[in-house]
């Protein structure tokens, strides 16, 4: 079992810049693979971006792309995800998903794991 916690979340203005945390326990972190989601009221649950268990691997989707990065750090069990030129489009509550296959996915029904979310609300 792997637990999941986010953080990080608040209030920015466009154009500004928030760094998520996603802190993991319960398993043994660096085999994980992990990946951000994020849900705005009445839409899916879309994808954001994921990365392997190493590190050396990363996908971004289009939306993000140039202005998110994700990162990991194993020794820490914990994922960022570092938001810049923020948009009001880019306002949902944020979810860090992560599961044990190896690779890289975006598809959220290979996540196994997932954490509560924490809500970034970005104003124009």
């Amino acid at each position: 079992q792997v637990q999941l916690v986010e953080s990080g979340g608040g209030l920015v203005q466009a154009g500004g810049s928030l760094t998520l945390s996603c802190a993991a326990s319960g398993r043994t972190f660096r085999n994980y693979r992990m990946g951000w989601f994020r849900q705005a009221p009445g839409k899916e649950r879309e994808f954001v971006v994921a990365i392997s268990w190493s590190g050396d691997s990363t996908y971004y989707a289009d939306s993000v792309k140039g202005r998110f990065t994700i990162s990991r750090d194993n020794a820490k069990n914990t994922v960022y995800l570092q938001m810049n030129s923020l948009k009001p489009e880019d306002t949902a509550v944020y979810y860090c998903a992560t599961d044990r296959r190896v690779g890289i996915t975006i598809w959220r029904k290979e996540f196994d794991y997932w954490g509560q979310g924490t809500q970034v609300t970005v104003s124009s």
